[in-house]
């Protein structure tokens, strides 16, 4: 049986007036809103496919996706990792907590994997730094993101440079290159 993505898409809409995006990209910041549902969710389902050996068992999968501003990225980094300033990338993993559920309901919903937030202002600037689109720049985060999602982490430079791999191959599995 062929598994299921769902994904829930919130998108902070105050960025798109973030003087950061403007003077960056200028009329590229509507890229961020342009990505549409349809496109994360393909995405998403690509690299859960692709990463099937990281995966529990279940009839489908379900994330968060919340593209914010460098304000409410603050406030959510100092809130959860006790640093007073903007990140790039936030993930909330639902598989660290033991909520079992009954047999029941895991055969009718999806597993929930958890949330990401990704503050476009950075990813604004990042994309400007590396040279590359905002489209790319957001695809990379949110992988990196599905990442710690699924456990993976990067404590050292060796877990980092496989993390970053591996970023590199889900991107490349969506026709998405990073310079």
């Amino acid at each position: 049986m062929k598994k299921q993505l769902q994904v829930e898409i919130n998108v902070e809409n105050s960025f798109l007036d973030s003087p950061t995006v403007k003077n960056l990209l200028g009329n590229q910041q509507v890229t961020a809103n342009a990505i549409a549902t349809e496109t994360w969710e393909a995405w998403f389902a690509c690299w859960l496919e692709s990463l099937q050996e990281y995966l529990p068992s279940a009839l489908g999968y379900e994330l968060s996706l919340r593209l914010t501003d460098d304000a409410e990225m603050q406030k959510l980094n100092f809130q959860y990792r006790q640093q007073d300033k903007p990140t790039d990338v936030l993930a909330f993993a639902a598989l660290e907590t033991n909520f079992p559920l009954p047999s029941e309901m895991r055969s009718r919903l999806p597993l929930y994997l958890g949330d990401i937030v990704i503050s476009v202002d950075t990813a604004a600037r990042q994309a400007h730094q590396q040279n590359h689109s905002l489209k790319t720049e957001l695809a990379w985060l949110a992988a990196h993101g599905l990442l710690h999602l699924l456990g993976w982490d990067h404590p050292d430079e060796d877990s980092l440079n496989q993390m970053l791999d591996e970023q590199t191959r889900l991107l490349q599995k969506v026709n998405l290159v990073v310079v």
